[in-house]
């Protein structure tokens, strides 16, 4: 499968379609909060070429691939539940931008 390509718009759209029919997850929008907050925050701080201690690159790693594996299944679960057609859609392929 080619690349799929959105323009911001068109997934705003899709979002919002999406979330039409769903009720939210307060903790799960507040830990989100949180994680991307703290990251920018940190991601600010750091010096370009700045090491980490062994351990904090590990967890780094690990929250990395956490994160990844559940934007991808929610992403995928509300492709799947609201779009027919879609359930072919690999996430791998999906560009967001132009």
């Amino acid at each position: 499968m080619s690349n799929i390509i959105l323009t911001e718009e068109q997934l705003n759209k899709l979002r919002k379609k999406l979330k039409e029919n769903k009720d939210g997850s307060y903790m799960a929008k507040q830990q989100l909060f949180t994680i991307a907050t703290l990251a920018y925050k940190m991601w600010q701080q750091m010096e370009d070429g700045e090491q980490l201690e062994d351990w904090m690159e590990s967890k780094l790693a690990q929250s990395e691939q956490g994160i990844v594996a559940v934007v991808k299944a929610f992403m995928y679960d509300e492709v799947e539940d609201g779009l027919k057609g879609m359930d072919k859609l690999n996430m791998d392929d999906l560009v967001i931008g132009s």
